[in-house]
């Protein structure tokens, strides 16, 4: 079972279930569900946005805001929100009772210079970093999410088919772009993409594997989204892959012999070796 902290944890306070069987069938078959409902109460919602904020105002001059990734990592307190009931009750349907949290990631785009993130599949930067890549995001929405923010934007279908979740991919400029690889653009239809458009307090959920990406935000309005990554305790985390990583027991139990982070604990060694790797990447 998950570490008991006593209050430190949410539970629940709303009805259940919160994601329908009909839901649950669309997500399977497309890759993706719109959770147009709020995520947290009002009081939890507006208790993480202030939070964000302060992690917002504190980064040093001159990081990119849409690189605060891994922040749990060196801030447990966000384990208050991450693993709390009103989170994992909507990853339970499409995952299982047994849970475990692979990450997180701030991706604020500020105004009028937000980065484009580019076209992607997440299981192609995680590859054989996990087996099986059966990993489910929920994208919170801090700010409103809009066409004219650079929302993020689905090609439904595209983790079913054929699909080991690896396309073939091509570099992309740095200077506009969050990641430096993209799909290659033979092999993505973006006339078929779908807009994720939340209001604060939304979520969007995603198969890894799906393919996905959002337009920079050139607009006056900031576009900030927290991504918690969630995958079944019968996937292998395989650490001699990826050796400064950690994942997290959040309900139930480990089915695949996994290694767990302790969610009381900070990790700042493996914050330093991820942002160290990026910076090398771009």
């Amino acid at each position: 079972m998950r570490v008991h902290l006593g209050c430190f944890f949410m539970t629940a306070n709303y009805p259940k279930p919160r994601i329908s069987n009909d839901q649950v069938a669309k997500f399977n078959q497309e890759g993706f569900l719109l959770f147009n409902k709020p995520v947290f109460s009002g009081e939890e919602f507006g208790s993480l946005k202030d939070h964000f904020e302060e992690k917002l105002a504190a980064l040093p001059p001159g990081v990119r805001p849409e690189s605060m990734d891994v922040p749990h990592f060196t801030d447990p307190s966000l384990f208050r929100w991450v693993m709390s009931d009103a989170v994992l009750d909507l990853v339970e349907p499409m995952i299982g009772p047994d849970i475990a949290l692979f990450s997180t990631h701030f991706i604020c785009k500020p105004t009028g210079d937000g980065r484009r993130v580019p076209w992607h599949e997440d299981s192609a930067y995680w590859k054989t970093m996990v087996s099986p890549s059966e990993i489910v995001t929920v994208w919170l929405a801090i700010d409103p999410s809009t066409l004219e923010n650079g929302c993020m934007k689905v090609i439904p279908r595209t983790h079913a088919e054929g699909a080991k979740g690896f396309s073939d991919y091509v570099d992309v400029d740095t200077t506009t772009n969050v990641f430096h690889l993209e799909i290659d653009p033979r092999q993505r239809r973006e006339e078929l993409a779908v807009p994720c458009i939340l209001q604060p307090n939304e979520c969007s959920l995603h198969d890894a594997r799906l393919m996905h990406g959002s337009d920079p935000n050139t607009s006056n309005i900031r576009r900030c989204g927290y991504t918690m990554r969630f995958m079944g305790t019968h996937v292998k985390l395989n650490p001699e892959v990826e050796p400064f990583h950690h994942v997290y027991l959040a309900r139930g139990t480990d089915k695949a012999g996994n290694n767990y982070g302790d969610p009381t604990k900070t990790y700042p060694e493996k914050a330093t070796y991820r942002e160290v790797n990026r910076k090398k990447m771009h």
